[in-house]
């Protein structure tokens, strides 16, 4: 990707988290009434449709990180370049911060569906019950690793369904959500963990949501690199490529034999 389009690309990761941030915390903020259940669907479906929609619509612009740990786990793996990763990261920052400060805009601090209610505080994601730093971080490297494993198995690898990446990772943010929801928040992304943070001013166990989804994505970037990436030392040869060299080598035409002497027309 050509770095004079650097803006149109940061412009698109600032936009994705933003959607996330919209989609998911508003989400929790219109749901809170309901039964767990109920909520813990509508908050699952509204994360993973917000990030499967925008990396239809933006990921042929960027690459559709809208995450931080995704885009180190592409600077890792050399996937992108160092000033595009530090860029598209600021802008993932700042995008989750602007979607907080819009919802703050919407939905009034108190009343019933106050943002600041029991149980929302603008999406902040926590620690649930009885649930330890340690399996704090192992949750939150799991979801994430499942997430970059999928985007580098459907958007990264040329063998893999493009067409289907957008929804195959809105559904993995789905799954994740749905399974360690009520464990970590499942945040998956330091950006939709930050931006709230920094909007309420509340750094609880900040440094999980870095820490942990930085893991686990940097263990399924390689993983996936070094493993079933086509051009690595480890990864299973991709077939299409193979036969295409093969058929190419048969129909190149015989190299040339030495010149035919032409028979004198006297007779001896």
């Amino acid at each position: 990707m050509n770095d004079r389009d650097l803006w149109k690309a940061s412009l698109a990761e600032f936009l994705g988290p933003l959607t996330l941030v919209v989609a998911g915390v508003g989400a929790i903020i219109s749901t809170q009434n309901l039964s767990d259940g109920g909520n813990l669907v509508a908050v699952a479906l509204a994360h993973g449709l917000a990030i499967g929609l925008m990396v239809a619509a933006l990921g042929h612009v960027s690459g559709g990180h809208f995450n931080p740990a995704v885009t180190i786990s592409m600077l890792a793996t050399g996937e992108i370049g160092l000033t595009r990763a530090v860029t598209y990261i600021i802008a993932q920052v700042v995008g989750g911060v602007a979607g907080a400060g819009l919802l703050t805009v919407i939905f009034p601090a108190l009343g019933p569906m106050g943002r600041n209610n029991p149980g929302v505080n603008l999406g902040l994601p926590g620690l649930g019950p009885d649930v330890t730093i340690i399996g704090a971080l192992i949750m939150e490297a799991v979801m994430t690793f499942l997430l970059v494993l999928v985007i580098f198995g459907t958007a990264v690898d040329p063998r893999g369904p493009k067409a289907i990446a957008p929804l195959a990772i809105g559904l993995t943010i789905t799954i994740d959500i749905l399974s360690g929801g009520r464990v970590t928040g499942a945040a998956m992304n330091p950006a939709r963990a930050l931006g709230p943070a920094i909007v309420q001013q509340d750094f609880s166990n900040w440094w999980i949501y870095w820490v942990g989804p930085i893991i686990g994505g940097l263990i399924a970037g390689f993983a996936y690199k070094y493993a079933w990436l086509p051009g690595t030392s480890m990864a299973v040869p991709n077939l299409r490529k193979s036969a295409t060299e093969a058929t190419a080598v048969s129909t190149e035409p015989p190299p040339p034999g030495p010149p035919n002497r032409r028979r004198s027309s006297r007779r001896r």
